[in-house]
């Protein structure tokens, strides 16, 4: 973890955050890529395992399965980051690419081909071992290294991360405040919230942020839906701008669906947070074309050093 000064004058408390992107993979999804794939029964390890992916998820349990002698095939869809695809590809796994440009339908697919292949499927968010090691790992960290924080904010695509993460937060101090961070053009959560009941399913976006795209999974939203305090939705726009501010402020490369809780801050989005905060940076795995298009955009907002 590490200190924020500028989002820390701008939220009012001390924010810190958690950088998940400097984990092996590039992202958190290495912690329950290796939970799922050491939990497997020997027969299911035998048969190889079949997983659906807008990247991360994929390229962890390549790397996992990689390491156990486990054959992977992964399934992603056709607007899959061109770098994601290489960290898949690169780690031995099958890679199929889906007709389809959002993450929904091309879940539908790879469970259609486990089920033909008699292959066992690992979800990469509706899952408990998923939450347990994705979410519940770094929530226990945070409250080790930063015991004084009482907001923590969540980029949320499926759930796996923020459910596993809220249950351990609520657990360790009930007073513990979750914000929930997602696209505005695919609000799973937000919309779950509303219509009390998981929104599994969305129609695609076309986005730079596709770790948080589609819907939510019905296991983590029965942990969020009691355990959420806030929803900030955010532009496409506003994530870029994030992934300009962590490149200009701290030197740090994260891909967009990590971006979206520090743009939380930037933009106001994320409330009052009423105590210090912690900021779970989840991922830096982007292609060089999307970079290169990001920071040749116009000065962000929130930069006030450009007219």
């Amino acid at each position: 973890m590490i200190d924020a000064p500028e989002l820390s004058e701008r939220a009012g408390v001390p924010v810190r955050l958690k950088l998940e992107c400097l984990q092996r993979t590039g992202s958190f999804k290495i912690r329950g890529a290796l939970f799922q794939i050491e939990r497997l029964s020997a027969p299911d390890r035998a048969r190889g395992v079949v997983t659906c992916s807008a990247g991360n998820h994929g390229k962890a349990v390549a790397e996992a399965a990689r390491r156990r002698g486990v054959p992977a095939t992964v399934c992603v869809p056709r607007s899959v980051d061109p770098a994601k695809l290489a960290g898949i590809r690169s780690r031995g796994a099958e890679v199929r690419i889906s007709e389809f440009a959002g993450y929904d339908e091309t879940e539908d697919w790879a469970l259609e081909i486990a089920a033909a292949e008699g292959k066992r499927f690992l979800s990469a968010f509706d899952d408990v071992d998923v939450m347990a090691a994705n979410g519940g790992t770094i929530a226990a960290e945070v409250a080790e290294a930063f015991p004084e924080a009482k907001s923590f904010l969540l980029p949320v695509g499926g759930g796996g991360l923020s459910a596993g993460f809220a249950f351990f937060a609520r657990e360790h101090d009930p007073s513990a405040k979750i914000i929930a961070c997602q696209h505005e053009g695919s609000p799973g959560l937000a919309l779950s919230l509303e219509r009390g009941s998981a929104v599994t399913r969305l129609p695609a976006i076309e986005t730079s942020a596709g770790g948080i795209e589609g819907g939510m999974g019905r296991l983590p939203f029965e942990v969020l839906r009691t355990r959420v305090d806030r929803v900030a939705l955010l532009s496409e726009r506003e994530i870029e701008d994030g992934v300009r501010w962590m490149l200009d402020r701290h030197q740090i490369l994260v891909e967009p669906s990590a971006a979206a809780a520090v743009s939380a801050i930037l933009t106001g989005k994320s409330g009052a947070l009423g105590g210090p905060a912690a900021v779970v940076v989840t991922g830096r795995n982007v292609g060089y074309e999307t970079i290169r298009r990001i920071v040749a955009d116009a000065p962000p907002a929130w930069d006030n050093r450009h007219p």
